[in-house]
């Protein structure tokens, strides 16, 4: 929630008043609290109203007085798009394959938190703890239409039998037996009638298992405080009683109330009653109260949990943000065992393999009943269910929850100094079970209890905050945000941080404390595990390539063209792999039509596109954060996962999942897998028709056979002596899919692994369908055959002889097309948040553009397809049509080129033609309107490239006159160009394209990379279209700016300075962009001139990356808060957030919505101008049809359309393109491509070389000055645009845009065959969902959304404050900061910035805040701000900050050591551009990423410190974690090594490591650390100080290459008499 309610501010005010936790109840706890990301979908946002805020400040202040709970209920919902509208948890067990439209359906975020009574004893205060602490965490939940229901809410206890017995007591019925009896908290059906059929099943069931049921009470509740959405679906809450006589094991009792459960769903799922029926617990221990409340809420609707006589030893607490706004209550959490916050990436592949596992499960505890337990997973479900379910299994099945945990998320303890050093046997653990469960990966932190532990675990990447402190009287406290609750810090005795894949459990039955590595022995030491898996485990050795062709040259061309091979592939994708090591690249985007609508046939990997991570969940950075991620996969039977035993260890291990031909040997001679080889030809002698059906079901029954005969390893082989022309080759991908999905179906693909040894893979695309629908390793023979016949060619072997091209031996060929595909693996994981090759497999993470629904049946079930397209037999035929090339006499000599990458004439139609650009600059440069009606007639005649053009518009109005039609003027002020950067492209073309937009009002965009200061002011000086301060550009004209309205902030952050941010019209999140979504962008070293360095603070020529997640946004409530933070130091700016297109965009734009985002951009797959690998142009993202389409009518249903401008760009080229995204419900239209073609481009598509032969994409003197483009060009060409677009509205009978947008009624199908196939489907892209309340320019007119009443309006309006910025003075101030305070100094900030720049301000502002700071606390500070804080502060302090001084410390005199003291949050110092940082204690994670120039001393740090730091020094005088300096590239960093374990930890791909050895760098070493000790009063730092000598050789100094000549870094530095600088050659 982005505003302030008043309750929220009154429940942190409240719980510091401290009137709420009495000094008794807070003895012996252990409080944990975290907050973070779930899941679900659809958001909202609440518009309230506030009163000024010191009237709130006054008005809580009197409430905590009167110890009133709440003083409003302001709460929010979920409206589920009810797609089966059936409730998740009920089906019957049929095997199924998990379906993404599900899965994408549910998605959201949260804060969770736990406490625990460290002796067992039960209170009251627990309770009311927990739901005081919830209230704190209000800003991270979300609210819906009626501003009232929630999105959930909930406290998972022990039983409270007092109050039970109490109840008893009233009704007449003896005290229940606590041994024997369970308590079963149900959601039922609201209904009377149904109500009691409901409880009739129940009855029936606990009967016939011999269970009594001892009554049934109805929950008290008080439904006055639910809101309207939330009412509407509220169920009828009922607990009931049952005794379990036969049992008197705790463990048998709760595994008897399971299957009760179990079978009770079962037979509800049949009834018509079944999807309202949920039971929230069933347990002899635990039990949850939750629902769709706002989480101050949930305490007075239960009167329960206001009743003194509800005692418990410990609580788990969950508030729920979700980007679902449809009423769930059974969705709320915390679940049965687990509070989740975060999101599960993998959860298709997850839930396909728990399904494949039913069959294999037995364990002795059970009894033979394991098939009552059925089914395992529940696609409908969320992920956080789901994972709760699994975890259940394994706890009843009698692991313990920690074991469990630590199966189903691992931590990364491959490249773990530490733990393989220290703690081998867990990593033995980790091995033993890798083969066995595939991870849950995602960002999460975890909580779970079964009653008698408590605990609490983070994800593999430390990807959600998790702080915990611990007091005197022996209380732990766990919280991803400090200040939830108050305490005395004098009682504080230790404050740290949970780090990735760490864990903390509370044993409550012995009162102790376990954290992270004691955990993990404990659960390692119970099995020999290190003995099971050194006797059973296999490593598959690697073996050498082939160091000769085996096929001669004409037979490895007619493999290829059989396979579908063209030249482009050999030659740009195939050889460019082999000579290079890495994956080509390419630029200017995919224009080429989709594979279903392309007239040329296409292999079928291309009809699938990757899925990728935006928003909801982080990408990984596979370049800088790789030690997370691993490619290894094990091949053989997986055992039962309930069993425990050497033999489950029987496997073999690959390293990488890419095979060559002997090590593929190797596999198929092991006698253990007993592999089988099954042939994957088809037969046509019997006509086509059918064919490929008929040995696909053949094929899946040979391999059934195969693998009940034992078979561990089946081979599935395109591989033959002859090729017979009436034996085609199944697409490989059609075969692994198909026995992937029958094999599950039938409940046996746990026993057997899947290699694909095919000719038909070459690209890493390729490689990844494959792993993705089933197969665990490729050998791509043909490939590597390809790769040995290239090496041994004369042309090859001549190059190498001449110095053209690097010389390698013809092993190193192969060894190079296999590393350039395991990087290319890599970076497809990690665009999707995976970290794992074993948890991708089979998780089917892509979607389908272009095959029918029987294809998508047979071999990917479960994918979206969701414009339908070709049969099984269509399929057959196109790859007929590659397969009797290799056998027609006049078959060319040589491999033809289809022109899919580089345009060619006779290859596949490119929508940015060579033709097309030649017309426009006709059109624009003459300003001739009939040379742009033959551009026109150029478009509308040409082939079928998009989805648009499959459709027409046709009225039922007649034609108006254009004269009536809104004005030409009025129409561009809603053109965009897309943010193409300063560096990607040439100053002129940069300038000359902002100059246009702001002539004609509408919107040119920065791009990453900042703006030069000298744009931003109209030009006065202009003589003839020239002027002095631009004298690059031509065409000029006085009052012209250079400045782009609006200025992009992406995950680089650079040029991002307050300034930068205070003179933005608008400001854009790039969260994707549509040449490469998921990945980050690079701007070559060549590219980097000094002008480019200057506005990016950073090296000239040294390359610059921008990783591929935003450091500050791992995930939805994480965007919200940057968005809060722009909208901070900028209020009057609109904040956009830049998405791409692809299945379940609808419901991360309703989050981005409801965080408060002002515009929302959707980017289409075709778009993109930057360069990027080819497949990531190929194969990721979707068309902005779809895209469009799903987010305008999801924000329609949901009621959120009003609040966000939607913006579509990708491919535009005319007012037609312009209508259609009218239609579809767009506001505003972007132009890339098109707009750099108007001023001059030639689509040479060599923009990443550096070498543009008009200086468009150039950063080389000599070619930028053949520029040929004059801002009127691009001005022309807009107009004309804008008249097509009126022309089409006097033809439609409109007078206005407003009237068409959103009316796809007006969208009609087009008369057209396409050659593939006539079943195109776009039902999807002609549904109407209604229509907004307000017009588009309604909408695009409203006020920029306010972040409510904040403490820096207070601040500014501070009469001395507000003097002292005026004037230049200074003022010295001291304020009380709350964890609701966020972002605070940021508007400050943008105030002094806005006036006086980024240097300007020569006064003082000495600001002293004491308490818990919110998130972002300090940021993009200028110079002049002196801010110190006293206490603690939560994530992103000095995010962005440009000058002045910022110090953390503690209270005096704490009862903790500081320095071992967590006392700052995650990513510090993001994008610092300058200033100081002074903090006495530790930093989270990635403390200083990205930082240009700021200069910081710290005492400790988490992992991934000074990440692509590109300047400035940081100092850290205590432990780091891993993967320290990955990235940087510039700035100096020195940190203190006392214990010798700093080298392992340091990533040493660029920087190196040496001794403070220059005196320049030992004094400026030393003058930190004094400042630190000044400005902190830091112990430690005293104490190196006092004992500098013994200090300074402990120091490492961290040196990037571009600082190995600066004197702080080299000893041989020294000044000669004229003062100049010369460096000495040393002997």
């Amino acid at each position: 929630m982005s505003l302030h309610s008043p309750s929220q501010i009154a429940q942190s005010i409240k719980l510091f008043a401290g009137t709420s936790i009495t000094e008794s109840s807070r003895r012996d706890l252990v409080f944990v609290d975290f907050v973070g990301l779930c899941r679900s979908k659809n958001f909202r946002k609440t518009r309230g109203h506030h009163r000024p805020r010191n009237a709130q400040r006054n008005h809580i202040l009197g409430l905590a007085r009167n110890n009133n709970f709440a003083s409003s209920i302001n709460s929010v919902l979920e409206v589920h798009r009810a797609a089966g509208g059936s409730d998740p948890r009920f089906s019957a067990p049929v095997q199924e394959a998990a379906h993404l439209d599900d899965i994408l359906s549910e998605r959201g975020a949260c804060g969770v938190g736990f406490i625990a009574n460290l002796d067992n004893k039960a209170s009251h205060g627990i309770v009311k703890d927990a739901l005081a602490a919830l209230g704190c965490m209000e800003h991270r939940g979300g609210c819906g239409a009626d501003n009232d229901s929630g999105d959930g809410s909930g406290v998972m206890t022990s039983i409270p039998w007092d109050m039970f017995d109490k109840w008893a007591g009233e009704q007449g019925m003896n005290a229940f037996d606590r041994l024997h009896t369970g308590v079963g908290m149900i959601f039922l059906p609201k209904d009377e009638d149904l109500m009691k059929q409901a409880q009739a099943v129940i009855l029936d069931i606990f009967n016939r298992e011999g269970l009594q049921v001892l009554g049934w009470r109805s929950v008290p509740v008080n439904s006055s405080v639910v809101g309207y959405y939330a009412k509407e679906a509220m169920p009828n809450i009922q607990q009931v009683f049952v005794q379990i006589a036969k049992e008197e094991n705790i463990a048998d009792i709760e595994r008897e109330l399971f299957i009760c459960r179990k079978l009770i769903e079962r037979a509800a799922s049949s009834e018509s009653w079944g999807n309202d029926l949920y039971f929230c617990s069933l347990s002899n221990q635990t039990i949850v109260y939750k629902g769709m409340l706002r989480s101050e809420v949930l305490g007075l609707f239960y009167y329960d949990l206001q009743n003194e006589v509800y005692k418990s030893p410990f609580a788990i607490y969950h508030r729920r943000y979700s980007t679902n706004t449809s009423p769930r209550w059974p969705l709320a959490q915390p679940m049965r065992f687990l509070g989740h916050n975060g999101e599960i990436n993998t959860i298709q592949g997850n839930l396909n393999w728990m399904r494949s596992r039913e069959t294999s499960l037995e364990s002795p505890v059970w009894r033979g009943r394991e098939n009552e337990l059925r089914p395992f997973g529940n696609p409908k479900a969320s992920d956080s269910a789901n994972l709760d379910s699994a975890a259940e299994l394994l706890i009843r099945s009698g692991r313990t929850p920690e074991e469990a945990l630590m199966l189903l998320v691992p931590e990364a303890y491959k490249n773990h100094p530490t733990l393989l050093i220290k703690y081998p046997e867990v990593a033995d653990f980790y091995n033993y079970y890798k083969g066995q469960m595939e991870a849950w990966d995602g960002p999460a932190l975890l909580l779970f209890s079964d009653g008698k532990t408590v605990g609490a675990c983070l994800d593999r990447n430390g990807l959600r905050p998790a702080r915990y402190w611990r007091t005197v009287d022996n209380v732990v406290y766990v919280a991803s945000e400090v200040g939830v609750l108050p305490t005395d810090d004098s009682k504080v005795i230790m404050k740290g941080r949970l780090g990735p894949g760490m864990m903390i459990a509370v044993d409550l039955t012995n009162g102790q404390v376990f954290e992270n590595t004691e955990v993990k022995r404990r659960v390692a030491l119970l099995n020999p595990y290190g003995k099971w898996v050194n006797e059973n485990l296999r490593s598959l050795k690697a073996a050498n390539f082939w160091s000769a062709t085996i096929m001669d040259s004409e037979t490895i061309l007619k493999r290829q063209q059989a396979f579908g091979y063209s030249s482009e592939d050999v030659q740009m994708v195939i050889e460019s792999m082999a000579s290079q090591g890495k994956e080509p690249t390419f630029c200017m985007g995919d224009d080429i039509p989709l594979a279903v609508l392309s007239a040329r046939p296409h292999m079928l990997y291309d009809y699938f596109k990757q899925r990728f991570a935006q928003v909801t969940n982080p990408a990984i950075d596979p370049l800088r954060e790789g030690l997370v991620m691993s490619l290894e996969v094990n091949l053989g039977k997986r055992g039962n996962i309930l069993g425990v035993g050497p033999e489950n260890a029987s496997q073999i291990i690959l390293s990488n999942p890419v095979l060559n031909e002997e090590e593929l040997e190797s596999l198929t001679k092991d006698p253990l897998l007993k592999p089988q080889v099954l042939p994957t030809f088809f037969n046509i002698r019997m006509g086509v028709e059918g064919s490929l059906e008929k040995t696909l079901s053949k094929l899946c029954e040979a391999a059934d056979e195969a693998v009940r005969n034992g078979s561990q390893l089946l081979i599935l082989s395109d591989r033959a002596d002859e090729l017979d022309a009436t034996r085609p080759a199944i697409p490989i991908l059609l075969a692994v899919g198909a026995v992937h999905q029958h094999l599950i179906e039938n409940g046996l693909r746990m026993q057997a692994s899947i290699i694909a040894d095919t000719a038909q893979c070459f690209s890493t695309h390729q490689f990844a369908c494959l792993i993705g629908y089933g197969a665990s390793a490729v050998c791509p023979y043909l490939a590597l055959e390809t790769c040995r016949q290239w090496r041994l060619s004369n042309k090859t072997v001549n190059m190498m002889r001449s110095g053209k091209m690097p010389t390698v031996t013809i092993e190193q060929a192969q060894k190079n097309f296999c590393k350039a595909v395991k990087a290319g693996l890599m970076k497809i994981l990690s665009k999707m948040g995976i970290s794992l090759l074993s948890s991708y497999c089979g998780a089917q993470i892509f979607e389908i553009y272009g095959l029918g629904q029987d294809i998508v049946d047979i071999a990917f079930c479960g994918s979206r397809s969701s414009i339908g397209g070709l049969t099984m037999d269509e399929l057959a035929r196109e790859t007929l049509s590659f397969w009797i090339k290799a056998f027609s006499e006049d078959t060319a000599k040589r491999l033809e080129n289809f022109g899919f990458i580089q345009f060619r004439p006779g290859g596949e139609y490119h929508g940015n033609n060579p033709e097309m650009s030649k017309l426009l600059h006709k059109a624009v440069r003459q300003k001739s309107e009939s040379a742009y009606s033959i551009y026109q007639q150029h478009l509308a005649n040409r082939p079928v490239n998009v989805l648009r053009d499959l459709l027409e518009l046709k009225s039922d109005r007649s034609p108006i006159p254009v004269g009536r039609v809104e004005p030409a003027s009025s129409i561009v002020e809603r053109f965009c160009t897309g943010g193409m950067s300063l560096g990607a492209i040439s100053r002129e073309t940069h300038e000359a394209i902002a100059v246009a937009m702001n002539r004609l009002g509408g919107k040119s965009n920065s791009g990453e990379g900042g703006e030069d200061p000298i744009r931003w002011n109209p030009l006065t000086d202009v003589v003839d279209g020239y002027s002095p301060t631009l004298p690059h550009l031509k065409g000029l004209q006085n009052g012209d700016t250079a400045t782009s309205a609006i200025k992009q902030v992406a995950s680089g952050r650079f040029g991002v300075t307050p300034t930068f941010l205070a003179n933005a019209d608008q400001i854009e999140i790039k969260i994707a962009q549509g040449a490469k979504p998921g990945e980050g962008g690079q701007l070559p070293g060549k590219k980097v001139s000094a002008y480019i360095a200057r506005l990016r603070n950073s090296k000239p020529g040294v390359p610059l990356i921008s990783p591929p997640p935003h450091h500050d946004i791992y995930s939805i409530e994480d965007l919200a808060q940057l968005i809060y933070d722009l909208h901070q130091v900028n209020p009057k700016a609109k904040v956009s957030v830049k998405l791409v297109a692809e299945a379940g965009i609808g419901t991360v734009a309703s989050g981005v919505a409801k965080g408060n985002a002002d515009i929302i951009q959707i980017s289409g797959h075709d778009g993109g101008t930057g360069a990027s690998p080819v497949s990531s142009i190929k194969h990721a993202g979707g068309p902005w049809e779809l895209g469009l389409t799903e987010t305008h009518q999801t924000l329609i249903e949901n009621g959120l359309r009003e609040r966000v401008i939607l913006r579509v760009d990708g491919g535009f080229k005319s007012g037609f393109d312009v209508i259609m995204a009218a239609a579809m419900g767009a506001d505003e239209y972007g132009f890339g491509s098109v707009a750099m073609i108007a001023t001059g481009c030639v689509m040479a598509r060599i923009c990443h070389t550096n070498n543009c032969p008009v200086g468009v994409a150039s950063q080389r003197e000599e070619l930028r000055a053949r520029f040929p483009g004059v801002p009127g060009d691009l001005v022309n060409y807009f107009l004309y645009v804008a008249e097509e677009v009126r022309g089409m509205l006097a033809q439609l009978g409109y007078e206005k845009l407003d009237d068409v947008i959103g009316h796809t009624e007006l969208l009609k199908h087009r008369d057209i065959s396409l050659v593939k196939t006539q079943h195109i489907d776009l039902g999807y892209i002609l549904s109407n969902s209604g229509y907004p309340k307000w017009s588009s320019t309604v909408i695009r007119n409203q006020e920029v959304h306010s972040n409510g009443p904040v403490l820096d309006d207070t601040l500014l309006a501070d009469p001395e404050i507000a003097k002292a910025i005026e004037n230049e003075t200074v003022v010295d101030k001291t304020i009380n900061i709350y964890n609701v305070d966020r972002a605070v100094c940021g508007r400050i900030a943008g105030v002094i910035a806005k006036r006086y720049g980024d240097t300007g301000f020569a006064g003082q502002l000495n600001l002293t805040f004491t308490g818990s700071a919110g998130q972002s606390f300090a940021c993009f500070l200028t110079p002049g701000m002196n801010i110190r804080l006293v206490g603690e502060s939560n994530d992103y302090v000095g995010k962005g900050m440009a000058g002045g001084e910022l110090v953390v410390t503690p209270v005096e005199n704490p009862a903790f050591t500081p320095e071992d003291a967590t006392i700052v949050g995650n990513t510090c110092l993001y994008g610092a551009t300058g200033g100081q940082i002074f903090v006495r204690g530790k930093a989270g994670e990635r403390f200083a990423v990205r930082n240009s120039l700021a200069e910081a001393v710290v005492e400790g740090t988490g992992d991934h410190c000074c990440e692509y730091m590109t300047g400035g020094c940081v100092v850290v005088i205590g432990k780091v974690g891993r993967n320290v300096a990955a990235g940087m590239t510039g700035g100096l960093a020195y940190i203190l090594d006392e214990d010798d374990t700093l080298i392992p930890k340091v990533n040493k791909e660029i920087v190196k490591i040496q001794r403070v050895v220059a005196p320049v760098g030992q004094m400026q070493l030393k003058n930190l650390i004094e400042a630190h000790v000044e400005k902190t009063g830091s112990g430690k730092g005293s104490e190196i100080l006092s004992n500098w000598d013994k200090y300074l050789p402990l120091f490492w100094q961290l040196v990037p290459p571009s600082e190995e000549d600066t004197p702080e870094a080299c000893a041989d530095y020294e000044q000669t008499a004229a003062g100049q600088v010369t460096t000495l050659q040393s002997a």
